[in-house]
């Protein structure tokens, strides 16, 4: 399969995991909403012990006094842990950066600079830096080629990716068919993104990896984010943790990610 049958194939299924209209326009909130506090609580949690392999592969790539690009980056997650000499962090999300910047300024980070807007639409007014990390932005993004090109571009020396194994969104599937009566996808997966990298000429390397924290701390949160989600009442969230208790989804099981990472040679 080419390069661009792959990319085609990886927005077609991107696509797929639209939500209908008519269920969108009976939601009472957005279901595309993210909340500040619970990136910011797995911000706080591997700035307190950095570890993993998206951490380890971007901190061996990274000089003294060195820079690190972050897009998508959300409260930081990804970048703060390596408490860069220079962090330049790009997001939609300017609620996000302010919790990222406030993090950065207490863990010791040198300069900060903000970037606020979708990428690659901002890469033209962003600097490039010795290493770029992306992490949890993937399976937001249809055009997938120009969006890695443009992190390649901006790499001095390294490029790391974090991504889920399968869609984020997955654990949902068995509630979307019992409240909507709605098949969801199952593509595409990391495999896809490990290929498109590949077809692209990037030498690249993965590693699988057990996530160190649980995205919820209570079924209460769980259910109250599924709702949303799902575009139900939120006075339906205890009917919803009925029903993952009874399919056998609390607690939800760890987290599988992989990390992609390829030197750039610049």
């Amino acid at each position: 399969m080419s390069l661009d049958e792959r990319a085609a194939r990886w927005r077609a299924d991107l696509i797929s995991w639209g939500i209908p209209d008519e269920i969108v326009a009976k939601a009472p909130a957005s279901p595309w909403t993210h909340h500040v506090a619970r990136f910011a609580r797995r911000t706080d949690t591997l700035l307190a012990a950095p570890q993993g392999p998206t951490y380890e592969r971007a901190r061996e790539a990274l000089p003294d006094e060195g820079s690190v690009l972050d897009v998508g980056a959300g409260t930081g997650a990804a970048s703060l842990p390596l408490r860069p000499a220079t962090l330049i962090a790009v997001d939609e999300n300017r609620a996000m950066l302010d919790a990222l910047a406030k993090r950065g300024r207490e863990a010791g980070c040198g300069t900060i600079r903000l970037v606020e807007g979708r990428w690659p639409d901002v890469a033209e007014r962003t600097p490039a830096a010795d290493v770029v990390v992306c992490a949890h932005v993937v399976f937001n993004v249809p055009d997938l080629v120009p969006f890695l090109a443009a992190l390649d571009a901006h790499a001095r020396r390294r490029v790391v990716l974090e991504l889920p194994l399968v869609h984020p969104m997955s654990w949902l599937n068995p509630l979307w068919e019992h409240f909507h009566g709605l098949t969801r996808p199952d593509r595409p997966t990391s495999d896809d993104v490990s290929s498109i990298v590949r077809e692209m000429g990037f030498v690249a390397e993965s590693e699988a990896h057990t996530a160190p924290d649980a995205p919820f701390e209570s079924i209460e949160e769980m259910s109250a984010g599924a709702c949303r989600r799902l575009c139900l009442d939120p006075a339906r969230a205890p009917e919803v943790a009925r029903m993952v208790e009874e399919f056998g989804l609390w607690p939800l099981p760890p987290r599988r990610f992989v990390t992609i990472w390829w030197d750039t040679g610049k």
